[in-house]
């Protein structure tokens, strides 16, 4: 009997390599072909790998369509994991563009080429950012939630755009994957102006690396032992490390800096450098789903707070003992002070922000000056918020209860105009969520799509999403999208941002 191939890109990445790792105790299940940028890191990464005859490596680019053909090739699971990622990403727009969509249509275009569109099985890597900025009181989330990017996000722009693409492919196995912020090392060692973008007051329900390589590893494995069933296929997750993992950014750094001896964070934090919206994250109230269908959590937070101190190494043991010193904490807090301003202050820093008056983007990570002004500079004078437990459902605008093959035209009828648009199709099978329909939206413009990408996977209307960020004049007309900007936003918010990049630039 053939052997079965697995396709895995991104194998050099956090995510990826953890992957291999699970991937290889398996590997008399299956053979493995890797893609990898020639680099000299790759090489290092992968050279373990070469001692396997089932491992097949090849070096290029997945925008070679040639190199991604032979790749695709009588494979049975593609894991496409590689992405061009924040804060890369902030800064090179069109690179993300061109790597995160231009690869998904490539490896799309490769499976129909070989015949392959009924029995290749596609697991493309989504992202939480798809749905952006959800600070509270709307911090818990699930799929089906409206997206909305943040503001200057070309990484979740780019993901959107590469989602929409592998759910309307026509493919009969596919799913997507919303990865959420992975924990470990790599995060450890972050320093960037993305960390003022993180605001003091935002959540998110983590996953470790370990975990995550674990979930791809065990997605093939009960594949290909009969253990994973049918209809996991064809749907969009949300991967989430689960309750041990949940965590707001101030909580977080009430651990990380208390385990170097900060015992007053006044001392080095200071409220004015972080943003208030405008960045993603959320609490999962689904997450659940697909721990059940690959059981791959084992981590929790406190594998992360590890990884931070041994990144920190010795200076850790530094920062400890110089905090019990008399007014060693503010002598600490200030050295780290004038470490952070530095990101802080660069390209895409919040302090630079308001030290040159950049107006779009203070409008879009705080509101205006004056909510920026207003404030306080001490750490213990900022209110947080403090009602976690505390859940306001999104409505989807359908009724969910219904099983998925008795839905109707007048489900997606009444669902369109939830969104403050049409759908504009009179016929539909029953059950049928994934041959496309015909909507309009509210400003007009018509599309065809499914209402597997509409209902489950909280897309509309694709020239809205390449034009613009116009979520205040959206917000008007569209109830459904309502429910994530105004409990966020003052009624006069209505700024439109223009998007430099989508993907019909590709």
């Amino acid at each position: 009997m053939t052997k079965k191939r697995v396709f895995i890109t991104g194998g050099t990445g956090g995510m990826g390599q953890e992957s291999l790792k699970r991937m290889i105790k398996d590997i008399d299940l299956y053979e493995i072909v890797i893609l990898a940028l020639d680099t000299e890191e790759s090489r290092t990464i992968l050279k373990p790998y070469q001692a396997y005859s089932e491992v097949t490596i090849k070096y290029g680019d997945l925008l070679n369509e040639d190199l991604v053909n032979e790749c695709v090739k009588d494979v049975d699971i593609i894991l496409h994991i590689a992405a061009f990622v924040s804060p890369a990403a902030d800064y090179y727009p069109k690179k993300a563009m061109e790597i995160n969509y231009g690869s998904v249509k490539n490896i799309v275009n490769a499976i129909y080429a070989h015949g392959q569109q009924d029995v290749t099985k596609l697991v493309f890597i989504g992202t939480i950012a798809e749905t952006g900025d959800r600070m509270p009181p709307i911090h818990w989330g699930r799929v089906g939630d409206p997206i909305k990017t943040s503001m200057f996000d070309y990484y979740a722009v780019s993901k959107v755009a590469a989602e929409r693409l592998v759910i309307e492919s026509g493919l009969k196995y596919w799913v997507s994957l919303r990865q959420t912020g992975i924990m470990g090392p790599a995060m450890s060692k972050i320093m960037d102006a993305i960390m003022f973008h993180n605001c003091l007051d935002n959540v998110l329900e983590y996953v470790s690396d370990r975990d995550s390589g674990r979930l791809m590893s065990n997605l093939c494995n009960y594949e290909f032992t009969g253990k994973l069933p049918a209809e996991f296929w064809g749907h969009i997750y949300n991967i989430g490390g689960g309750e041990s993992c949940r965590v707001s950014t101030y909580e977080m750094y009430q651990v990380l800096y208390g385990a170097i001896g900060f015992k007053n964070l006044d001392n080095v934090i200071n409220p004015k450098w972080y943003a208030t919206r405008n960045f993603h994250g959320q609490y999962y109230l689904d997450s659940d789903k697909l721990e059940n269908y690959l059981h791959f959590r084992r981590d929790g937070m406190d594998y992360f707070y590890r990884a931070y101190l041994e990144n920190l190494g010795m200076q850790a043991t530094a920062s400890k003992i110089i905090c019990k010193l008399p007014f060693g904490e503010k002598l600490m807090g200030k050295m780290m002070k004038k470490m952070l301003i530095k990101p802080a202050r660069t390209e895409h820093g919040t302090v630079r922000f308001i030290e040159e008056n950049v107006e779009e983007h203070i409008d879009a990570y705080w509101g205006s000056r004056e909510a920026w002004e207003e404030i306080p500079e001490k750490h213990s004078d900022f209110q947080h918020f403090r009602d976690w437990d505390k859940v306001i459902p999104i409505d989807h605008g359908y009724d969910e209860d219904k099983p998925e093959s008795q839905l109707d035209l007048k489900d997606v009828k009444g669902a369109a105009k939830f969104r403050g648009g049409e759908c504009l199709s009179e016929t539909m099978e029953m059950g049928d969520w994934k041959s496309k329909l015909t909507f309009k939206c509210a400003f007009s413009h018509t599309f065809d799509a499914s209402p597997r990408l509409v209902l489950e996977g909280g897309h509309w209307c694709p020239e809205c999403e390449r034009k613009s960020w116009n979520y205040g004049e959206r917000a008007k007309v569209d109830p459904f999208f309502a429910q994530v900007w105004k409990p966020l936003h003052a009624p006069t918010e209505m700024r439109e941002y223009k998007k430099i990049v989508s993907e019909l630039d590709i």
